[in-house]
């Protein structure tokens, strides 16, 4: 099922972004096959729980082996794609790299995932999402007035800046090679996701309608109206109340009185009156309060809470045991799933090298070229 069925993947396993981006073309219906270490790489938990790795299966292949790279040139030679998370050069060095593919598969559309991209000074400098976040200027937008930066996790830099452009980068490639029977290397960088990312604060920068002092700016909580707030219990509660028709909606569902907010001189007595009125509720309280309004207030709830909207579309769900997010987004013709849970490096060696035609898998296995767990 998916839009992408009959497509077919090959994921050189690596950390982080790669994974979650094999992830989504899997969930969008892609057969992916992960190439997995021996022994598996880096883990932040048993396999059940690495659910970046679910809805695919797992060879393992010893790349240090040439039996197994030349099993990997095989794969590619009837792949639509292959994902690749090394640093530069590596994959030239195994002999995998897109000229090694090209060679035999012309249209093969070659995804690299890397922090800092192809070529440049820091190509072949380790670094992680923070990093790239803070060179690109991400990270320094994020934070509070007087403050330092504020480090969102890894979610907007790996997987928003990495993951889904290089899934927009290879279905974009797909679409090209589908008419013109040429593929093409996807050069997707964190470092240059996150800065696309950036792209309407540096127009409303450039018209000076944005400051470069973090938290003093309409979305970044220099606005009182766009904020969290403490509740009676030490939760939180959401804040968006931007356009005026929900803000007067917001102050009277409060019930208080409180100064124009169009005078930014105002802001500060308005935060110290937002501050003591949600104080004196609980974030429960609250949430019936502001239930079915347009005042744009949330409450800030937990990973995976079973909030009645997400309850209503199905937005978490449990598979084999394990609560996750659905994928996402959906599609009216062609429904997406989860698929197969995460599978232990090696698991499906046999089986899945069956599948795709390789058929000396003894030969593989019993001089450790390939491993079956």
């Amino acid at each position: 099922m998916g839009p992408l069925q009959g497509v077919k993947v090959v994921e050189l396993a690596g950390i982080g972004p790669a994974p979650f981006a094999c992830m989504m073309l899997a969930e969008l219906g892609a057969d992916v096959l992960r190439i997995d270490r021996p022994g598996g790489g880096l883990a932040f938990g048993p396999p059940e729980y690495e659910l970046v790795n679910r809805g695919r299966r797992s060879v393992a292949l010893d790349l240090k082996h040439p039996a197994a790279i030349d099993v990997v040139r095989r794969l590619a030679a009837q792949a639509d794609v292959l994902v690749e998370g090394f640093r530069p050069g590596v994959a030239e060095r195994l002999g995998v790299g897109p000229e090694d593919c090209h060679a035999i598969n012309p249209r093969l559309v070659y995804g690299r995932m890397t922090g800092w991209g192809q070529d440049g000074p820091l190509a072949q400098t380790a670094g992680h999402d923070i990093d790239y976040l803070a060179v690109s200027g991400a990270l320094h937008l994020i934070g509070r007035a007087g403050g330092p930066p504020q480090v969102p996790a890894n979610l907007l830099g790996d997987f928003a800046g990495g993951s889904l452009y290089l899934v927009v980068g290879v279905l974009a490639a797909l679409h090209e090679a589908q008419r013109s029977g040429r593929g093409q290397v996807v050069d997707a960088a964190i470092v240059d996701g996150s800065a696309h990312l950036t792209t309407m604060l540096l127009g409303a920068t450039a018209a000076g309608n944005w400051r470069e002092d973090r938290g003093t700016n309409l979305l970044d909580t220099g606005a009182p109206f766009y904020d969290v707030y403490e509740t009676a219990e030490g939760k939180h509660v959401a804040v968006g109340a931007i356009e005026p028709q929900f803000y007067d909606e917001l102050i009277a569902k409060l019930g208080i009185s409180a100064p124009d907010r169009n005078d930014p001189a105002n802001w500060p007595e308005l935060r110290k009156v937002l501050t003591e009125t949600f104080l004196q509720r609980t974030q429960a309280e609250w949430a019936e309060t502001f239930d079915d309004s347009n005042a744009c207030v949330a409450p800030v709830l937990p990973l995976a809470a079973d909030h009645p909207h997400l309850v209503a579309r199905g937005t978490f769900v449990e598979h084999d045991g394990v609560r996750q997010a659905a994928p996402a987004p959906r599609f009216s013709g062609t429904p997406t799933s989860l698929g197969r849970p995460p599978a232990r490096p090696g698991q499906h060696t046999r089986e899945a090298l069956t599948e795709w035609g390789i058929t000396d898998i003894d030969d593989l296995l019993q001089t450790g070229a390939a491993v079956q767990n």
